[in-house]
């Protein structure tokens, strides 16, 4: 059994995600407000999990909403927050549910939330989180031996920055990803074309690009200063200078960064390695939909 996620990517059609924050709120209709529009575009729906170390509706219960409602959800989950124990039956629990995208990740600081004074877990890192989800999936069981029933299935993400590599640099953090089970990767925001295509060519070399699909992550950004301040902020995020200036120079910046982000997928596309991108739209939520309908014009292969 696999998501469609999974089945899309492989039939080598180019995939669009995007991610929606559940709110802190005990009615789905406030969630449901925030992803539907994304129905119908999207070919997955991210779920945070604790956003910018704050308080919000459980994850795999907002995934569960999403799913019920024709979404196909991938669920976050960080190894802030649980133990080992817990983070176990999570996984468990998502399986049972149908729940067969998740991205594994290590989490957001809490002394960077609104709550500083909570403890931060990390029981295990994202790597051992992975090989634990791998081993659920492939040995039904859990890392330490004990069997688990049924028959469970994961596409397992990784999350990653793409970076101008140096020379002689190596990519040891994503190999050791990809041998405790990654299979995808969604990326931080990099908006340079020719970044990635050095980055791609560079894990080509270590066989990456073989046997992990990359999603790179891109924002149609609402305004020059909120291209800024991704840059200043968000670690590992990289936007061109050219971006900034003509976003600053736009009569009508959400629009031009609609453009400019439609563009960038398209030089992304014919990227050796890429297998489509992640949609993330600070200030900027309705764009996506909006970009989404015209890549698929542009991008063959698109996935609908």
């Amino acid at each position: 059994m696999s998501s469609n996620l999974q089945r899309a990517i492989e039939a080598g059609q180019f995939v669009m995600t995007a991610e929606v924050t559940p709110p802190l709120s005990v009615d789905p209709k406030d969630l449901l407000e925030k992803a539907m529009p994304l129905k119908g575009f999207a070919d997955a729906v991210n779920v945070t999990d604790g956003a910018s170390a704050k308080t919000h509706l459980d994850a795999t219960i907002a995934a569960i909403i999403l799913k019920e409602n024709g979404i196909e959800p991938i669920l976050q989950l960080t190894c802030r927050d649980k133990n080992r124990i817990a983070l176990q039956s999570q996984l468990v629990g998502a399986s049972a549910m149908g729940l067969h995208n998740i991205l594994i990740l290590g989490g957001d600081d809490p002394k960077k939330g609104d709550q500083p004074e909570a403890k931060a877990v990390f029981d295990l890192d994202s790597t051992t989180l992975i090989q634990t989800a791998a081993t659920i999936r492939d040995k039904h069981e859990l890392l330490h031996g004990r069997k688990v029933g049924g028959d469970p299935h994961f596409f397992i993400g990784a999350a990653d920055a793409p970076v101008d590599p140096k020379e002689g640099w190596e990519p040891k953090g994503l190999l050791k990803k990809v041998e405790a089970g990654a299979q995808f990767a969604q990326t931080q925001f990099c908006m340079d074309a020719d970044v990635v295509a050095r980055y791609m060519a560079r894990l080509a070399e270590f066989g990456i690009t073989d046997k992990l699909s990359f999603l790179i992550g891109v924002a149609p950004l609402a305004s020059a200063k909120s291209g800024r301040w991704m840059k200043e902020n968000l670690f590992g995020t990289v936007i061109p200078d050219w971006i900034i200036d003509r976003m600053d120079a736009a009569a009508d910046p959400k629009a031009e960064g609609k453009a400019i982000a439609v563009e960038v997928i398209e030089q992304l596309a014919q990227i050796p390695g890429v297998r489509g991108v992640h949609l993330m739209a600070p200030l900027n939520e309705h764009a996506i939909p909006d970009v989404i309908t015209e890549v698929r014009k542009r991008v063959k292969k698109a996935a609908r």
